[in-house]
């Protein structure tokens, strides 16, 4: 096609914006366009936007302001086009078309008729598409990991989350699609699929009338790629059944992504997440009591409308009582079209931000101490890094996700001609030697000193 247009993709947002991403890249590819990253020398510049929270749409509105000013031609995709359509198209006249967070499919459609002097809009009223297998894609991850979506969409209403409304009700895919891609991947290399959709805990309500991820799980076990972690776990959904396909499903880690977002039943109630207010106590006990090696993530929102003093203290209090080994703390973002926009007794930013502050301050000693137990481990790292003047290894153990947790800083082994290779991509074996709040610190292992430890030393 050697007289199409170069296209540059910018990517904001997350990991479920970065799966559109990358089919975008694998539709544009295919269909032979010219795709990088140069946004200065080409033609057009796609931009995915985020649109969650209002600091997610700040960025956006940066990016492409910027790239207005620099007289581009913008393909505006993902959150932002499909919550403020009308007023993009308005305020920027730079941007040549809009695409919806369930019409990425359409991106070569889209690319053919701008060229042809339209003004697209291509933006489903209600989302209801999910790329497959099928779909062409090129990663934009490390080469050992890759995301796979199990669904999209969410047919809960929480008053804080503007999700469903950006895209769509609950759309599962069926266990051998998603089997059928990670066996792709697997292929490809990949040694961590990360599993995401918005309520991972329901995958296949929608399609089969039930949870299905006790099955999808033990599908998975079946595909020859070492580490398979689920991100967005819902704790009513983490029955028994569940918990056994973890244990007995030997490349699921036990890493849970638990979505608390509170822990008081008046302010879950508030935020429409009734169900939740009295059982996150009790299956956080069972979770440790039947994973005892299970490492534990949450996210936390501070200074909803009506959170009191008394509230955030129950908060801090069952933090320091459950010791998780990731916290994320988000303060309230009064979001246009949910239900908690416009609710009385909104809280000042500076309230919000010292709350944040304050809980964080709670979670560091609690990270600290969970990474030091991990000093004299052996562990697994998958290399994702490598400093080109030290040399130096970067990677992470499965106790840390991409972007969200730490990281395995790698010091260099001592001469040893037997010594195991670590390539970009690969499992390599590590001494952890030191820890701070956040990473974790350590040395290739020799082998040497892997032959005279026994399998049972090795994490």
């Amino acid at each position: 096609m050697p007289d199409s247009p170069s296209i540059a993709v910018a990517h904001l947002g997350c990991e479920k914006n970065r799966i559109d991403t990358e089919h975008m890249l694998g539709l544009l590819v295919e269909a032979g366009y010219a795709v990088d990253t140069d946004e200065e020398t080409a033609d057009y510049v796609i931009v995915n936007t985020c649109s969650f929270i209002q600091s997610a749409r700040e960025e956006s509105v940066r990016t492409l302001v910027e790239l207005a000013e620099a007289n581009k031609k913008i393909v505006i995709t993902g959150c932002m086009a499909q919550h403020f359509q009308e007023q993009l198209l308005e305020e920027l006249p730079e941007a040549v078309a809009l695409v919806g967070t369930g019409d990425y499919h359409k991106i070569v459609n889209v690319i053919e008729r701008v060229q042809q002097g339209e003004r697209v809009t291509a933006v489903s009223a209600e989302p209801n598409y999910i790329a497959d297998e099928h779909t062409p894609r090129y990663r934009t991850t490390t080469e050992g990991v890759a995301y796979l979506r199990i669904a999209e969409g969410c047919d809960y209403r929480c008053a804080f989350c503007i999700i469903p409304h950006l895209r769509g009700n609950q759309r599962s895919r069926t266990i051998e699609s998603i089997v059928a891609e990670a066996t792709q991947l697997a292929a490809e290399g990949v040694k961590e699929i990360i599993l995401i959709s918005q309520i991972t805990t329901n995958y296949g309500v929608d399609l089969y009338g039930k949870p299905k991820l006790v099955e999808l799980l033990r599908a998975l076990g079946k595909v020859d790629v070492p580490w398979i972690r689920m991100h967005y776990a819902y704790p009513t959904g983490l029955t028994p059944e569940v918990i056994a396909a973890i244990q007995e499903t030997d490349n699921i880690l036990p890493y849970l992504d638990l979505p608390l977002q509170h822990s008081h039943p008046e302010m879950l109630k508030a935020m429409n997440r009734p169900w939740q207010g009295q059982v996150n106590d009790d299956i956080i006990e069972r979770l440790k009591a039947s994973l005892p090696n299970a490492v534990l993530r949450t996210t936390l929102i501070v200074g909803f409308p009506g959170e009191t003093e008394a509230h955030f203290q129950h908060l801090c209090d069952f933090i320091q009582r459950h010791e998780f080994d990731h916290v994320g703390v988000f303060t309230f973002s009064a979001e246009e079209g949910t239900a908690a926009c416009n609710l009385p007794n909104q809280l000042p930013q500076e309230v919000m931000d010292a709350r944040r502050d304050r809980l964080m301050a709670l979670q560091q000693p609690i990270s600290l101490r969970n990474n030091q137990r991990e000093i004299g481990k052996t562990v697994q790292v998958l290399i994702e890094q490598e400093n080109p003047t030290t040399g130096q290894l970067i990677g992470r153990s499965a106790r840390f996700s991409p972007d969200v947790d730490g990281l395995v800083y790698i010091q260099p082994s001592d001469s040893d001609p037997r010594d195991f290779s670590a390539q970009l991509g690969t499992l390599a074996l590590v001494n952890i030697i030191d820890a701070d709040p956040y990473d974790l610190f350590g040395q290739l292992v020799t082998a040497q000193q892997l032959f005279g430890k026994s399998s049972a030393a090795i994490v």
